[in-house]
C-alpha cells in the first residue's frame, strides 16, 4: 500500500448541482480533506449532498502556503480532493501548480472527469469543433492584450475565451477593432435557469451588450480566421512576388509572408526575400 495519500482532481458542476458524477460524490465522501477555491461556494454543493468534510482554502492568493500544507497532509497519508468553484480544477485556476508539486513528491494524482464550461459552451454554440484552441481570459493590460489579439488575428481554429460580465463590452470592442467583424457566440449562465446562447457577429454583439449589460459567467466562442492559404495548385501559376502579395493581403506582414512562401514552395527564405524587395 502507498505510504502517501492520493490527490483527487475533482470536477464539480458549472451551474446545475445535478451535473456531478457518482464517482465524484463517492470520493468527496471518502477523502479526508477537500481543498476548495472558495470554501463558502463549495459548502453549498457539499450541503446539498449531505457531505461534511474539513475544508482547506486553496486559491491564487494563497496557493504557495496552502499548497505546502496540502502536500504535508498527502505525505502524511491523508487523501485530498481538489475542487474549483465550478468545472474542472486546473483550467483558469491555480490547480496545476499543486498537481506538479504532488508529482514531484511522488504523490499519486488522479482526475475525476466532469463538467467544463469551455467544452460545454463550444458544443452548445454550434461552431466548428474539429479544431479549437482555449485562450482563457485575455490579459487585462492594454499592451499585453493587444499582443494576444494580434496573435489571434490569424488563428484559424475556433477560439474559446472566458470573460467577466463587467469587462465584456470592452473585450468585444477590442476584438472587433483587432480581429474584424467575425462570427461569435456569447454563452452565459451555462446549465442554469437563465442559460443564454447568442450567436451573431462582433459588431452586433457589441451594440447589444451596450444596451443590455450582461450578468453571470460568460464564455465566448469566436470563429477562427476565415482567410485561407494559397492553394497548392494555385501558387504554381503565379510568381513568387504575387505569392507574397497574396499572403500579405490576408493580413500577414512581409516577414511572415516570406516564411510562408518559402515553406509552400520549398525554397530557401533568403531566395524568397530577394523577390520581396519590390513588394
Amino acid at each position: 500500500m502507498p505510504t502517501t495519500g492520493t490527490l483527487y482532481i475533482c470536477a464539480t458542476p458549472i451551474g446545475n448541482l445535478e451535473d456531478i458524477t457518482l464517482r465524484a460524490l463517492r470520493i468527496l465522501r471518502e477523502v479526508d480533506y477537500i481543498a476548495a477555491e472558495d470554501t463558502r461556494h463549495t459548502l453549498k454543493l457539499l450541503n446539498h449532498y449531505g457531505i461534511s468534510k474539513p475544508l482547506i482554502s486553496y486559491h491564487e492568493h494563497n496557493q504557495r502556503e496552502s499548497g505546502e500544507k496540502i502536500i504535508e497532509l498527502l505525505m502524511g497519508g491523508y487523501s485530498v480532493a481538489l475542487v474549483s468553484d465550478s468545472g474542472m480544477p486546473g483550467i483558469s485556476d491555480p490547480g496545476i501548480p499543486l498537481v506538479c508539486l504532488a508529482r514531484e513528491k511522488g504523490i499519486p494524482v488522479t482526475v475525476l472527469p466532469g463538467p467544463s464550461a469551455s467544452i460545454t459552451a463550444l458544443v452548445l454554440s454550434g461552431m466548428d469543433t474539429s479544431r479549437f484552441v482555449f485562450e482563457g481570459f485575455l490579459p487585462r493590460g492594454k499592451k499585453d492584450r493587444e499582443i494576444r489579439l494580434e496573435e489571434l488575428k490569424r488563428e484559424q481554429r475556433t477560439v474559446i475565451l472566458y470573460e467577466a460580465p463587467h469587462r465584456l463590452v470592452t473585450t468585444l470592442k477590442d476584438m472587433l477593432d483587432k480581429l474584424g467583424n467575425r462570427k461569435i457566440a456569447v454563452v452565459r449562465e451555462l446549465t442554469k435557469i437563465h442559460e443564454e446562447v447568442l450567436i451573431s457577429n462582433l459588431e452586433h454583439m457589441l451594440q447589444h451588450f451596450k444596451e443590455y449589460p450582461p450578468k453571470g459567467e460568460i464564455v465566448l466562442i469566436l470563429e477562427g480566421c476565415v482567410c485561407q492559404d494559397v492553394q497548392d495548385n494555385e501558387w504554381e501559376h503565379i510568381s513568387v512576388q504575387e505569392h507574397i502579395r497574396q499572403y500579405m493581403a490576408q493580413g500577414f506582414n512581409k516577414k511572415e509572408a516570406i516564411k510562408l512562401v518559402a515553406k509552400a514552395r520549398g525554397l530557401p527564405k533568403n531566395e524568397v526575400y530577394k523577390h520581396s524587395l519590390d513588394v
